[in-house]
């Protein structure tokens, strides 16, 4: 009897998934075998002269999940992992004053007087993920996905029952995901330069909360792109002037020459959540309040 041909929309190959499967074991099989299918074998694919083909799927891997997600548009939260909850800031400064550690004290008493960062970037987070869920392509949240500032964004998001996003980085020091990022969309790193491209590509905004080298790093390569006319401009709010103007003097940078005088219209400062969101609305056309009936600017 003539055997039937397999319907039209079937495979012509094996998948490669197919075959790592299929693979039969032989002697020749086992770890750092060179009979293992290349694209099984972790050995190989480590090697230094494959970091290309590395960096190529660290590009691609979390592209074609947000793809899947349906993530078209996000607001990248930056900010420092130390700054902690008003909660936990609390805590630490109960426990230090019953200690009688005068240092201690003064330490804990910063922490305070920092958190309310972590409280505004909640805010935040919870603000921009509520009033984008009827938009035709909700905005989410996407952070470094670590503790802090980047916890705080990730919780807003969670609890406003929204996506959103963590791009954690393989660190000397281990980072831990903190527990408010969309399982789907937490992702990591081995790559800065890749960590990187990611928080651009989809950011229609950068909020950018108190915070150290890391912070700087992110932020400055942002502004560097946007100067230069490498990526497309977008707003660049940084939370907290006195924090800012304190840590760089913009004026004497433009004085000396620098940067130019318009270069410090590439970002604006805010104190708090509702007065971002406003300049995030009124910037892209958005409805100011949530309504039902919030939509797009054709530019975004």
């Amino acid at each position: 009897m003539k055997k039937p041909l397999p319907p039209l929309n079937a495979r012509n190959f094996p998948s490669a998934q197919e075959d790592a499967h299929a693979a039969a074991a032989s002697r020749y099989s086992g770890q750092g075998s060179s009979y293992q299918l290349a694209f099984a074998d972790a050995d190989f694919l480590l090697r230094d002269e494959l970091r290309p083909i590395r960096l190529q799927l660290e590009l691609l891997k979390p592209e074609l999940v947000q793809q899947a997600q349906g993530i078209e548009h996000t607001i990248v939260i930056f900010g420092s992992a130390r700054i902690p909850s008003p909660e936990v800031a609390a805590l630490q400064l109960a426990e230090a004053q019953a200690q009688g550690d005068d240092q201690a004290v003064a330490r804990a008493q910063t922490h305070v007087s920092m958190s309310r960062y972590y409280a505004q970037a909640q805010r935040f987070a919870e603000l921009l993920t509520q009033r984008s869920k009827r938009l035709s392509t909700p905005i989410a949240v996407c952070t470094g996905g670590g503790p802090g500032i980047m916890e705080a964004g990730n919780r807003g998001a969670f609890e406003a029952g929204g996506k959103s996003i963590g791009l954690n980085i393989v660190l000397p020091h281990e980072q831990e995901p903190n527990p408010y990022i969309t399982p789907e969309l937490c992702f990591q790193f081995h790559y800065f330069a890749l960590r990187k491209m990611h928080f651009l590509m989809r950011s229609v905004a950068l909020v950018c909360f108190p915070g150290g080298f890391g912070t700087l790093d992110e932020l400055f390569e942002a502004l560097t792109l946007m100067q230069t006319g490498k990526c497309r401009r977008r707003p660049v709010l940084l939370f907290g002037r006195e924090f800012w103007t304190r840590l760089i003097d913009f004026d004497w940078l433009v004085e000396t020459g620098m940067i130019s005088a318009s270069d410090v219209n590439l970002f604006r400062f805010v104190e708090d959540a509702d007065e971002a969101w406003r300049v995030l609305a009124t910037d892209y056309g958005l409805e100011l309040e949530h309504n039902g009936h919030g939509h797009y600017a054709d530019d975004i």
